[in-house]
């Protein structure tokens, strides 16, 4: 089957306008269907418990003290503590059984016998078991008492401290906010409970599943679970047929004449690029140690081997989970976009041979503006937690406290003038390959991803800490999701094509189909199946079976990647002389383990009848480290070795160190995933199926001694992936010794492959 690159782009077009349709109109639902927001709620007397400027406050609070760092809402957030929500509701059910089991029998609920008990259970779930049709929010008193005691609950737990879950003291300032906190907790766990009107499911589509408020999964969860993994049958298939029907060149050394490092002259404005390597480095190997802390924190909730017994304070109170937790997702995001956009940088002069005037200033100023933010804003995050900022400048220039995005909007907004500068560079530097060819050329298409990261980025922009918490979350995962499997996964495929490209590996119009076919395929897949993130945060069951069938159709790129990293290892093994062979291996690395983790993992997880089940849980920690640092680290490392040997002397140049640290990151990510993450997460799993969501997220689950025995086994692999990112930096700080001197005015016969590019038309 043939198809011509313009054909490509006219189907890209339509699918944008069509995903423009679906999520436009998605907007336009969530606004009008997001759980309300009443102006009280009141108690049969009709006093007012709560108020609806009570619940805003409580989101304020919420986000203020990064709470969604700590544990999670409507399942989103950290899995160390508590998730508010189900926590919520399954203390609200406990108060309520036991404010009727005091008034009818004068004894605990746990003095009762059966069917005493029984008979108190089916009165509290039908107290709950209504819907709502405006008004304000009318308690039983039972509920009244609930929400009391819930209250205090939060007060001794988040303002008083406990140590033996984690909570620093402190962690919210008074007890009048803590208070309002729960008041906002406890209108996630209502809506959680009270059915649409006229419809015959809670707002979260009775999620969290606890039986003792009536909540558990509807028809359509299992049924679209059904269907889902029926179409998964049938992509996988079409996905393999289409891959053989389609005539994609495969990568290949064998006949052509692969340049070799010695062949490149290295331009001022890509030795100005590598300077983001040992940026990105530093953030990296902060990011690990972090983590490794993270990770101690589940057996030790408040030490570290005794660290306290020296300093006389626990470094739960000086380093908190949440914000140790902030920083390492936050150290993610950013060493692995300064790397990437230090190879976008250092590419175009490879393809081009052309080096814009004072191109080297303007990417030294691109970096100090990156290192401007990425130290404003992490700075600005402890700053805004621990109460410097007044008013409305926490969010501003503090934290605005949601997973992902928690850097305030100041920091945000400069990210987004860097992406801005960034792509002003790139077209500096591609323009003699942007005047040349058609719109939806090699350069248009790394462009094209590069803006497709950023345009993604203003939809957090959007919402601010008064909106809705389901609105909230409809935005802040059109960034989350989009960025990982539509943006990045865009911008993987076109930087793969380029590398490929300046190897001599593949000619460019061979590799402008590839990358416009792979990248249909993603943006097809990938932007819809945001949705599955919507099933349980108070959008209505209608993304139930579009996020089910977008989310399976997500593995047929993926299906592609991995083909085209088994096609790229045999591009790499079958010439002995290949010299490109260790940024070849993180490629190979990166296309299985993004099948690997967004993939295999990704498809198990977000069937909805799994999703159920296990949102929330160690389920998704797995896929998350398997597909972020497995899939988009080791792409980032993959060019760094790229751009590292090109710009070495091939006599200086030695990759044992990379070689090293390449295995240790593979089989330390390996381990720490099969042999901890996954497992605790199955037994969450079957936790949460057999006694409640609430007791998959507890203390007491994570206290069982084969949870803890699993926590354990994790530190080989921790151990081996900061072992690998230790040896990864301090090879950067030698090779920075031994960088070639540049070329300042060069032409196309000083990149061995630019004028073939050129002419490639």
């Amino acid at each position: 089957m043939k198809l011509r690159r313009k054909r490509i782009a006219q189907v890209i077009a339509v699918v944008f306008v069509f995903n423009l349709i679906v999520m436009g109109g998605g907007a336009w639902f969530a606004y009008q269907e997001s759980p309300p927001i009443p102006d009280r709620a009141v108690g049969p007397d009709g006093e007012t418990v709560m108020t609806g400027e009570d619940i805003r406050d409580g989101k304020e609070q919420f986000q203020k003290d990064g709470l969604m760092n700590h544990g999670s809402i409507l399942g989103n957030g950290a899995y160390y503590g508590v998730d508010y929500t189900s926590d919520a509701l399954s203390l609200k059910t406990e108060y309520m059984r036991e404010y009727y089991a005091q008034r009818e029998y004068n004894a605990s609920f746990a003095q009762l016998d059966s069917e005493q008990q029984a008979a108190i259970s089916e009165r509290v779930k039908n107290d709950l078991d209504r819907s709502y049709d405006g008004g304000p929010i009318e308690y039983t008193a039972a509920e009244v008492y609930a929400h009391e005691q819930v209250r205090q609950e939060y007060v001794n737990r988040y303002h008083e401290g406990d140590h033996q879950r984690g909570v620093p003291e402190g962690m919210i300032d008074s007890e009048a906010d803590a208070r309002r906190f729960a008041d906002f907790a406890m209108w996630t766990a209502w809506f959680s409970h009270t059915d649409r009107p006229d419809g015959e499911s809670s707002y979260t589509n009775e999620w969290p599943y606890n039986p003792a408020a009536g909540n558990d999964a509807t028809g359509p969860v299992m049924i679209w679970s059904v269907i889902a993994m029926v179409l998964l049958v049938a992509a996988a298939g079409g996905g393999i047929w289409l891959y053989r029907s389609v005539e994609l060149p495969e990568p290949s050394s064998e006949g052509i004449s692969v340049p070799d490092p010695g062949d490149v002259e290295i331009v001022p404005s890509q030795r100005a690029a590598l300077r983001f390597v040992p940026v990105a480095a530093g953030l990296f190997l902060a990011q690990v140690f972090l983590g490794g802390l993270l990770a101690h924190f589940y057996i030790e909730r408040a030490g570290f081997f005794g660290i306290e017994e020296l300093f006389g304070t626990h470094i739960l109170q000086l380093l908190p989970f949440a914000m140790a937790k902030t920083w390492h997702i936050d150290l993610g995001i950013l060493w692995i976009a300064a790397t990437w956009l230090g190879a976008g940088l250092f590419l175009p002069p490879l393809l081009t041979g052309h080096e814009p005037k004072r191109q080297s200033t303007y990417v030294n100023v691109l970096l100090g503006a990156l290192v401007v933010v990425a130290v404003g804003g992490l700075g600005g995050i402890w700053l805004g937690s621990n109460g410097f900022f007044e008013s409305e400048l926490w969010w501003i220039l503090g934290n605005e406290g949601l997973e992902y995005l928690e850097v305030g909007k100041l920091w945000q907004f400069g990210l987004l003038v860097g992406f801005g500068l960034w792509a002003w560079l790139a077209v500096r530097g591609l323009k003699p390959l942007l005047d040349r060819e058609p719109i939806f050329g090699l350069a248009h298409m790394i462009l094209y991803a590069g803006g497709s990261i950023a345009l993604l980025f203003t939809a957090g922009f959007l919402f601010t800490p008064e909106t809705n918490i389901a609105v909230t979350e409809f935005w802040r995962w059109w960034v989350v999701h989009m960025w990982v499997e539509g943006a990045f996964e865009f911008f993987i495929v076109a930087i793969v094509g380029v590398t490929l490209v300046s190897m001599n590996l593949l000619r460019r119009q061979s590799a402008e189909k590839a990358v416009m076919l792979q990248a249909l395929l993603v943006m097809g897949t990938g932007v819809i199946g945001v949705s599955h993130h919507y099933w349980w945060v108070g959008m209505p069951d209608v993304w139930i079976p579009i996020g089910s069938v977008f989310s399976t159709l997500e593995l047929l790129p993926l299906v592609f990647i991995l083909y085209e990293a088994l096609g790229q290892y045999t591009a790499m093994t079958e010439e002995g002389g290949f010299p490109y062979k260790i940024p070849f291996m993180f490629i190979v690395a990166s296309g299985v383990w993004n099948f690997v983790g967004a993939g295999v993992l990704g498809f198990f997880i977000n069937l909805p009848i799994i999703n159920y089940y296990e949102h929330g849980t160690y389920l998704t920690v797995g896929h998350a480290h398997a597909a972020m640092f497995g899939a988009f680290g080791f792409l980032a490392l993959g060019m760094v070795a790229y751009m590292l040997q090109l710009a070495i002397e091939p006599e200086q140049w030695d990759g044992s160190w990379l070689r090293a640290a390449f295995w240790c990151w593979n089989v330390g990510l390996a381990l720490m995933v099969f042999v901890s993450v996954l497992p605790v997460g199955f037994l969450q799993l079957e936790a949460a199926f057999t006694e409640g969501y609430a007791a998959a997220r507890s203390l007491a689950f994570y206290e069982q001694g084969i949870v803890q025995t699993l926590f354990w086994a994790r530190l080989p692999g921790d151990t081996l992936i900061i072992l690998g990112t230790v040896i990864y930096a301090a090879d950067i700080v030698r090779k920075r010794s031994v960088l070639r001197s540049t070329e300042p005015d060069p032409t196309t016969e000083d990149m061995a492959v630019a004028e073939g590019v050129l002419d490639d038309d």
